[in-house]
């Protein structure tokens, strides 16, 4: 069973020294992802361990579920600001000028819609953070690989990839095609995130849609969504855990997620 706690990272704030990657021994990060840090198995890490963020030079590393008042040793306080704080813009160092964005996905290593929507994310802040932060605003990226159902449910998950800012989806209704590359991960029919602009609908979504939904969010140009009503996960995603589980050899009954 996941648990909830685990290493987050701010994107913005790593130098992609991948300190923390060679540091972690319990092959939470993806290696082959080095020196960029992607977490790969979440389950896999230490409950209240802050190994990995102890030894972060850009103090970029937050986990998830921390009460414990850590604070990186190094760069900015992130803990204070961790997903759960933050969700919804109400941190308590922030104010209205903190802006956490956060890539949700299932897989950055088959998906190509996962990492061409990575790709676009981090091409599309590249170019407008500078100016955001000019004007006073703090950002922050975090990627969250979904690779449980108990992940998908602690984030109320609903389509892979999922972009929020500030806790809200930018990309609008969901809306979901066949995608080969998650079906070959699971081995059963899935369906993943199409992206509608302009009257078109992309598989990955394009950098004027992304760069409009974050400056609308940050800017305030759009009314905040309540996403605190009852959540179920939805049968797509269930098929492919269960899926992927009984492909991966993890448990031949699909039932340990």
């Amino acid at each position: 069973m996941a648990k909830n706690w685990y290493p987050v990272i701010d994107y913005l704030a790593c130098t992609e020294c991948g300190t923390c990657v060679d540091f972690c021994s319990h092959s939470v990060y993806n290696k082959a992802k080095a020196p960029s840090p992607v977490v790969m198995q979440p389950g896999n890490c230490i409950d209240r361990c802050h190994g990995c963020g102890n030894k972060c030079p850009a103090g970029a590393i937050s986990y998830v579920g921390d009460d414990t008042g850590w604070t990186p040793p190094n760069g900015e306080c992130s803990a204070k600001k961790s997903v759960d704080c933050c969700r919804g813009g109400t941190c308590e160092e922030d104010s209205s000028k903190a802006v956490l964005v956060e890539y949700l996905y299932l897989d950055l290593n088959t998906c190509d819609r996962c990492i061409g929507a990575d790709a676009v994310l981090e091409e599309v802040l590249g170019s407008i953070a500078p100016a955001l932060e000019a004007a006073g605003y703090t950002m922050r990226l975090q990627k969250v690989q979904i690779a449980t159902k108990e992940l998908a449910e602690h984030y109320r998950f609903l389509a892979s990839p999922t972009i929020r800012v500030n806790g809200q989806d930018i990309c609008g209704p969901v809306a979901e095609n066949t995608c080969g590359c998650c079906g070959e991960i699971s081995g059963t029919d899935v369906t993943c995130r199409t992206f509608a602009y302009k009257g078109q609908a992309y598989e990955v979504p394009p950098k004027a849609m992304l760069a409009e939904g974050i400056l609308r969010a940050v800017l305030g140009m759009v009314q905040p969504v309540c996403d605190c009503g009852e959540y179920s996960l939805p049968e797509n995603l269930k098929n492919f855990f269960e899926g992927k589980a009984v492909k991966t050899g993890c448990c031949p009954e699909g039932t340990c997620g």
